[in-house]
């Protein structure tokens, strides 16, 4: 197809769609000529696509027709519903979709956390990189403790870190570097200061402070990280769909997850930020951290299983993803 003798037989009915779509008020004829060049506009970005996929023109008319579409259907106003149905069905969708995904990324954390403890705390050389004698000492006798000093300032701040740093996870997942970078920097200081607290005969309190709410909190980190993989697993093998339409589903889908991990960080920063300090027993701490982690699970495979098998993926409705024509009428 010669893209440029297409573009000069359409562009003075998208350019028509762009005036109509930009005005305020239209009259009725308007209106009805607006949808029929949404619909006409729509049908040139699909030949395109398959054609002659010009990355300027696609997004120029991916843009128009979001335009249109807003000009058409007016904007969506949140409801409880909506809510609910983020909560009940979309979001534990999307978690249970990439369940082994996790899984996965949890098996793999945790080798190489391991072996970077077993490592620094049975090599003398990477010991010693880890501070002075005295430095070491300093931070197994007291740092690490006080490091959990309970309060809601704490949990505010350990909330929002950890927030940030898994939304960054899942949005550089689209080049399949990025997770796997934030997850093995992770896994390595885990496991380097575990392996310089067992190296000082204090793996228990390393357990014991991590324990608490670091069942929850690094499960969320597994999550963001298999979200991450599965957007970039999406661009190499999209299957039957078309690449963009493959990632403009898992995409959204998995934005989905980016904004349900910030509910399980605020709970996993509340569990850290007044319960691993707290003077409470070790071994409740420890309690309270396992439940937390048995009702995530639990939430993502019951309610998870049961809205996949209703159709949901945890992507928008094929209405507000832009899959379907407004009509006239």
């Amino acid at each position: 197809m010669d893209l440029d003798a297409y573009q000069v037989v359409h562009e003075p009915a998208w350019q028509r769609l762009d005036e109509l779509g930009r005005r305020r008020r239209r009259t009725g004829a308007e209106s009805d000529e607006l949808v029929r060049l949404y619909q006409a506009t729509a049908t040139d970005l699909s030949v395109i696509r398959s054609a002659a996929p010009d990355p300027e023109v696609v997004t120029r008319l991916s843009q128009l027709l979001a335009r249109s579409r807003a000009a058409i259907a007016g904007a969506h106003e949140p409801s409880w519903r909506d809510a609910v149905l983020f909560v009940v069905e979309r979001l534990p969708a999307a978690l249970y979709r990439i369940r082994w995904w996790t899984v996965a990324v949890m098996t793999a954390f945790l080798a190489v956390a391991i072996v970077a403890g077993v490592w620094v705390a049975t090599n003398p050389d990477a010991l010693a990189a880890m501070g002075t004698p005295a430095q070491r000492q300093e931070y197994v006798d007291r740092a690490f403790a006080e490091y959990y000093a309970p309060g809601a300032g704490f949990a505010a701040t350990v909330w929002t870190h950890n927030a940030l740093l898994t939304a960054v996870c899942i949005g550089t997942g689209i080049t399949g570097i990025g997770p796997v970078y934030f997850l093995y920097i992770n896994a390595v200081s885990v496991g380097n200061i575990g392996g310089m607290m067992a190296a000082h005969d204090s793996l228990g309190v390393f357990l014991q402070l991590i324990a608490p709410h670091g069942m929850l909190e690094l499960t969320a980190v597994f999550v963001a990280g298999a979200a991450g993989l599965r957007v970039f697993w999406t661009w190499v093998a999209p299957g039957p769909r078309t690449r963009g339409r493959a990632l403009a589903e898992e995409a959204r889908a998995l934005f989905t997850v980016a904004i349900g991990l910030i509910g399980v960080l605020f709970v996993s920063g509340l569990i850290e930020g007044f319960v691993t300090g707290s003077t409470l027993p070790w071994w409740l701490k420890i309690v309270i951290g396992a439940i937390a982690l048995a009702a995530f699970w639990t939430y993502t495979i019951v309610l998870g299983r049961r809205a996949v098998r209703a159709g949901q993926t945890g992507d928008l409705d094929d209405d507000r993803a832009g899959y379907t024509l407004a009509t006239v009428g």
